[in-house]
């Protein structure tokens, strides 16, 4: 199996038991990677998702394998029938082929390059190593999604919900960048596949593909989706509409997370993925108060990694 997105997960609730059953006992489970190799391939930087996924794959006992290709990597043509005479060296079909014969499971990071949309949401690094791979493949992040950070958000509002269908609320905040829409996205994807009461809200112009968006409630009015709000779950993302896809279009600070802001939810804890652009995203009130879950967040990537290669390594043995 691979651990691309939510659809394979055959039941959210479970793995999220599962991972803090794990967390509870990180080493229980070291005999299943014995003599297994995972290989992390990152397109781009990381802090969190290398070391977490690094100390999931060591907790089941695995030899783990860490490529940087920006920097050590030949630079990859994906395209089919290519003439190959220009700055690319080396082809992805024979680049996953090799990879496959060194490892057991291929993990990769690679982010939206926002130079065309299609290439981007048909996810082409990522369905290129599951196309032509002999082994499982981990997505620690693609182009469109984030599945790894979303099941880590998952498990964070298990162990900190106190009502049965906490209100959970995602939100735009303002950021000098454009960044992917891949956290946003796959966040909303699991928050529908579970019991909350879920609201969307940002400015107009920043909606979300409507795939991801499904059933939750959409607002352009912060203040009015913060009230008695049980989680504030802040990202920025880039708009998805053609005509703006991947451009900043608003950097108004009135959409930063403030405690003025914090005060209107029902003690709401606030939540973040990290790396964060502290007094634009948010105050450090508010991500430095006792409400704040950023770094208990962090923590739980090793849990969401874990238990996700430790499905792949149950498919693999069996």
């Amino acid at each position: 199996m691979n651990y691309f997105d939510i659809n394979d997960i055959n039941n959210l609730s479970e793995w999220i038991d599962e991972a803090i059953t794990l967390k509870k006992a990180p080493l229980s489970q070291k005999s299943l990677g014995k003599d297994k190799t995972i290989c992390l391939l990152f397109f781009n930087n990381s802090l969190r998702t290398r070391l977490s996924t690094q100390k999931a794959a060591m907790n089941l006992g695995m030899n783990v394998m860490v490529m940087n290709f920006g920097a050590e990597g030949w630079q990859l043509e994906y395209g089919d029938g290519e003439i190959m005479d220009q700055g690319k060296s080396e082809h992805v079909i024979e680049a996953a082929q090799v990879v496959s014969q060194y490892c057991d499971i291929i993990a990769i990071r690679a982010f939206a390059k926002f130079e065309n949309k299609k290439d981007d949401y048909q996810e082409q690094v990522l369905s290129a190593f599951i196309k032509y791979a002999s082994v499982p493949i981990l997505n620690m992040e693609s182009a469109i999604g984030h599945p790894l950070q979303a099941l880590t958000d998952m498990i964070t509002i298990a162990e900190h919900h106190k009502k049965s269908k906490p209100k959970v609320v995602l939100s735009w905040a303002p950021h000098p960048k454009s960044l992917p829409q891949a956290v946003a996205n796959s966040f909303a994807q699991y928050a529908n596949a579970s019991d909350f009461d879920f609201v969307i809200t940002h400015p107009e112009g920043y909606e979300l593909d409507p795939q991801f968006v499904g059933k939750a409630t959409v607002t352009n009015n912060q203040e009015e989706a913060f009230k008695d709000a049980d989680f504030i779950y802040v990202k920025n993302w880039s708009p998805f509409a053609d005509a703006n896809y991947g451009k900043v279009i608003n950097t108004d600070s009135s959409w930063k997370i403030t405690a003025k802001k914090m005060a209107l939810t029902n003690n709401g804890k606030f939540m973040h993925c990290l790396p964060v652009r502290r007094n634009v995203i948010v105050d450090d009130a508010v991500i430095d108060s006792e409400n704040s879950l950023v770094i208990q967040q962090a923590n739980n990537r090793t849990y969401a990694a874990q238990v996700a290669i430790k499905k792949i390594l149950e498919s693999i043995n069996n």
